[in-house]
């Protein structure tokens, strides 16, 4: 009788085995958004060019107790498609956490459900602060180099890192070595300092994510400064990264990475066209085609968004469904005003109780959203999308359109913002979210470090406030909120 030799557990790949072989080599990547980067979202993006996406911040304390609602809320397990090898992979779940026997408890519950797990260190808002975890463990690098060595040196899965600059390049580049010394595989460098949030976020660094770039071994991801497509290259090219994380250029148009990789990494099916007019002609030579494809119209995204929502098991909650909503429509939001006060007044409570009602299939899990849950949010969103066609045939037609008149074409009703150079789209396109650059850099802003040929342009006045129903005139706009944290990118 032979005796049997013990065989040790499968390697677990690091660095840029890790990258390659384990998450294909992505480029285009989206960032964890809290409340944002959520199942419907994360598929939406994938068939738009996403080759990598993060789950939103998990608070790792709240996750490691089985007996709370809070995990199923967070990552839904149960339903079966968190995490799922054909639809949502490749995937990184991201934590937020002071705690490294949490973290280690709450990794161990998803790390057969996603390809690593990333600890949240970029988080600068307020209730970060009070939470003691984001950015605000920036200076306790002890605790830091114990949450990432737990991770790495427990977790069958590697561990990654997101975090934010200092002031000073030496320093951020001896923070990032720190990072891979405890066992992080990736780093996204996040480039602007724990200061720079809200409507003081102005611009990020190029120099520091270069210098961490050039300084680590492991593959680095460059996140800030993308509005629109060009300025991913310019991004790479700039810093020398691996990839680019898109936070809030992907909320306001997920089709910002469309087209950019050469296959998709996505089994879900090709996204249909958006145009809320004739689909695109097919000829290279149409000058819409391009604008089309990388902008498509805002209303035909937001009803593909609630379309994956209602065919999924894994419920959505009403504050990310809203918030999408918001974002994907903002431009024709600002022209059809009354439409932004009927979203805002949609109730939780009644999408909430509706979801109670979803009935259950042969096998006793939830059937596929029940659309009744959805309805309000459905007819808003199919009359903006009517009004959008009707705005565009008016606007092509131009004042001089009638009878045999030449419809013009989109691209010709393009403006470029003097001083910045920067695109002004037709309000019925997917575009970027513009915020003003603030008057004064951060103290001890590392001068000159800043990459950047052109700056963010300044919003108008009528569009500052957008961001949720209860912002108005006179209001601060609802994006600091601590119960949203979108602005977080982290």
């Amino acid at each position: 009788m032979g005796s049997e030799v013990p065989t040790s557990p499968p390697k677990k790949l690091e660095g840029y085995e890790f990258y390659r072989e384990v998450l294909g080599s992505p480029k285009y990547i989206v960032a964890p958004m809290v409340d944002q980067s959520e199942l419907a979202f994360r598929r939406l993006t994938r068939r738009y060019g996403a080759q990598l996406v993060y789950t939103p911040m998990i608070n790792a304390k709240l996750f490691a107790d089985a007996t709370k609602k809070y995990r199923n809320q967070f990552f839904d397990i149960p339903s079966g498609e968190e995490g799922d090898l054909k639809t949502d992979r490749p995937l990184i779940v991201q934590f937020c956490a002071n705690d490294p026997e949490y973290l280690l408890t709450s990794a161990k519950v998803v790390e057969n459900h996603c390809d690593g797990v990333d600890i949240n260190l970029g988080c600068p808002q307020d209730i970060a602060r009070r939470g003691y975890y984001g950015a605000f463990l920036q200076d306790d690098w002890d605790l830091i180099f114990n949450l990432i060595n737990m991770l790495h040196k427990n977790l069958a899965v590697p561990v990654t890192a997101k975090f934010r600059i200092f002031p000073s390049i030496e320093k951020t580049v001896e923070y990032a070595q720190m990072l891979e010394r405890a066992g992080a595989q990736i780093l996204t460098c996040h480039g602007r300092l724990r200061e720079q949030r809200g409507h003081n976020v102005g611009l990020a660094s190029y120099a520091h994510i270069r210098a961490v770039k050039q300084n680590v071994s492991v593959p680095v991801f460059a996140n800030g400064n993308v509005l629109f497509q060009e300025d991913i290259e310019e991004c790479l090219r700039e810093t020398g990264c691996d990839g680019v994380m898109s936070a809030e250029g992907v909320l306001y148009n997920p089709a910002l990475f469309v087209g950019l990789a050469s296959s998709s990494s996505s089994s879900l099916p090709p996204a249909p066209s958006t145009s809320t007019s004739a689909p695109a002609p097919d000829s290279a030579s149409d000058p819409d085609t391009s604008l089309l494809t990388h902008h498509p119209s805002c209303a035909a995204l937001a009803q593909e968004y609630l379309s994956i929502v209602t065919s999924m098991r894994t419920p959505t909650s009403a504050s990310a469904i809203k918030g999408h909503l918001f974002k994907l429509l903002r431009p024709a939001l600002l022209k059809h005003m009354d439409l932004r006060e009927r979203l805002g007044r949609i109730k939780v409570e009644q999408f909430q109780k509706a979801k109670e009602k979803r009935p259950l299939g042969d096998d006793g899990a939830p059937r596929p959203f029940w659309e009744k849950g959805l309805e309000p949010y459905i007819e808003v969103v199919q009359e903006t999308a009517e009004r959008l066609v009707l705005d565009e045939e008016r606007e092509r037609a131009g004042e001089d359109g009638g009878e045999g008149a030449t419809r013009r074409s989109v691209t010709e009703l393009l403006r470029v913002q003097e001083g910045t150079g920067l695109k002004l789209l037709p309000w019925w396109l997917a575009q970027p979210y513009w915020r003003p650059l603030p008057k004064d850099p951060p103290e001890d802003a590392d001068a000159g470090a800043v990459v950047k040929k052109r700056p963010l342009p300044v919003v108008p006045a009528d569009g500052d406030a957008l961001e949720g129903p209860e912002s108005g005139p006179g209001k601060k706009p609802k994006v600091d909120s601590p119960s949203a944290l979108v602005q977080a990118l982290s």
